[in-house]
């Protein structure tokens, strides 16, 4: 749901082989993994599978579901995922299937793929071989339903898994102006992934005349924020999940509403330099952001903090700059109603209600494997998953829970093209524990203990994109 205007009111507005060595789990990407033939020939049933739910979908046969095929024949948007993948990443290939692109029932129009103006879509890829596996995703940031699909859909479908991926329900900077009360828009997410999971199950059930033998749930970012708020909240729905430095949403913090603010305040100090500039950076690193990372500072100034900030800010906290929407860009301390100067623990009852009604708890019911990079600077490592891991432990699941911190890693995989010598792209690391969770499934056998994964020395660029050990 969708204001004209700002100035109306809120109210308005889970096989691998058993015997892979867990010890030193290593990554190098391969192109298809053998899986069974399936029942019929090349896009069996293409006019008889529906997508259960779905206001509109259209189903089309395809010599090739990976990108390799997709971007030739206009069936993903490499637009949606820019950015996320480093350059030297493999593209697998010799994938063929059905894609069905559609939409389910929504009454906000964000999404323009396909020309439909529509949110609530959807993309369900269906190989002719399958492995008996279904993978599903949410997106990161406010980004379509293509999202995923170097990152993530690529790699498991040549290995044989039907994928599906959702927009969440609301794509965009301005998502914000979803729903009717603030936190509608993401608590969307959660349902609107809920809805394709089960949605998706059913389809694969129809082409293949059997429901998938594991479920497997992932994602990066706000993606990875839905994998934890899935396995917390609707475990029956999957065997596992792997986690790519999610989102942590809870209403006590920390959030991004804790530390991004001073970030925005103490930045222009440091950047400025002179005598004040020392303490303007160590007042970053007791924000979070980590000792050795400033030179990743200056473009997440640019790029990420403002934004993120004012835009969710929006979300939780409308009311913080009364008519104005989403605050004013690069606004300086001590501006009326600046970003800068947001403090959540001083801010009305109502704003934390917004945020417990996204929170997480750590009660994950299913196994799941989380990655975060020591050098993330827009959700940075020690507030985020390594609050998520104590939460997991807390609640007593910890035995379900394995947790790699990824040394050299940050938020977007191409600023490891920018700094080779600096960072590596999680990528491959993602792709690992996604085979770890495939053996702990099959197995039981556990992946490798909760570690930090150092960064390789003396690794070109190629290397660091296509192999990662755990």
């Amino acid at each position: 749901m969708r204001p004209t205007f700002r100035s109306l009111p809120r109210s308005w507005r889970r096989s691998a082989p058993a015997a892979l060595a867990l010890a030193a789990l290593t990554l190098t990407p391969a192109h298809a993994t053998a899986a069974p033939a399936n029942p019929g020939g090349h896009c069996d049933r293409l006019t008889e599978v529906r997508v259960p739910g779905a206001q509109h979908q259209q189903a089309a046969c395809l010599d090739e579901l990976t990108t390799a095929g997709t971007i030739a024949s206009g069936h993903t948007d490499p637009a949606d995922w820019a950015g996320l993948t480093p350059q030297y990443l493999a593209v697998p290939s010799g994938v063929p299937g059905i894609q069905i692109d559609g939409y389910f029932p929504d009454t906000s129009t964000t999404n323009t793929n396909h020309g439909w103006g529509h949110d609530a879509q959807f993309v369900v890829r269906l190989p002719d071989r399958w492995n008996g596996g279904l993978v599903v995703a949410g997106t990161p940031g406010n980004r379509e339903q293509y999202a995923n699909d170097r990152a993530v859909a690529d790699w498991v479908l040549s290995r044989g898994y039907a994928y599906a991926a959702t927009d969440k329900g609301n794509t965009g900077l301005a998502f914000y102006r979803d729903g009717r009360m603030p936190g509608d828009a993401i608590a969307e997410w959660n349902d609107r992934l809920t809805q394709l999971t089960r949605a998706a199950r059913a389809t694969v059930a129809r082409r293949y005349d059997r429901p998938p033998s594991r479920t497997v749930v992932t994602g990066m970012s706000n993606g990875g924020y839905l994998v934890r708020w899935q396995l917390e909240n609707h475990p029956e729905l999957y065997d596992g999940g792997v986690d790519w430095e999610g989102t942590l949403w809870r209403s006590d913090g920390p959030t991004l509403l804790d530390f991004l603010p001073e970030a925005l305040r103490s930045y222009p100090v440091y950047a400025a330099g002179g005598e004040e500039a020392g303490e303007a950076r160590q007042a970053l690193h007791a924000a979070g952001f980590p000792a050795g990372s400033e030179f990743l500072w200056p473009y997440h100034h640019k790029v990420y903090w403002d934004l993120t900030q004012r835009i969710y800010r929006e979300e939780l906290d409308p009311g913080f700059d009364g008519p104005t929407e989403a605050g004013t860009p690069f606004c300086a301390t001590g501006t009326p109603a600046c970003d800068a100067d947001y403090d959540y623990a001083t801010r009305p009852a109502e704003v934390g209600r917004a945020v417990k009604k996204i929170g997480l708890t750590g009660r994950i019911g299913k196994p799941l494997i989380t990655l975060h990079g020591t050098l993330d600077v827009l959700l940075p490592i020690s507030q985020d998953s390594d609050v998520y891991a104590r939460m997991v432990r807390q609640a007593g699941r910890g035995h379900l829970h394995r947790y790699y911190r990824v040394e050299g890693g940050t938020h977007t995989d191409a600023l490891a093209d920018t700094y080779p010598d600096r960072l590596r792209p999680l990528t491959p690391c993602h792709r690992t524990a996604f085979t770890a969770m495939e053996v702990w499934l099959a197995s039981g056998q556990r992946p490798p203990t909760s570690r930090t994964v150092a960064l390789p020395a003396g690794k070109d660029p190629v290397t660091l994109a296509n192999n990662c050990s755990l």
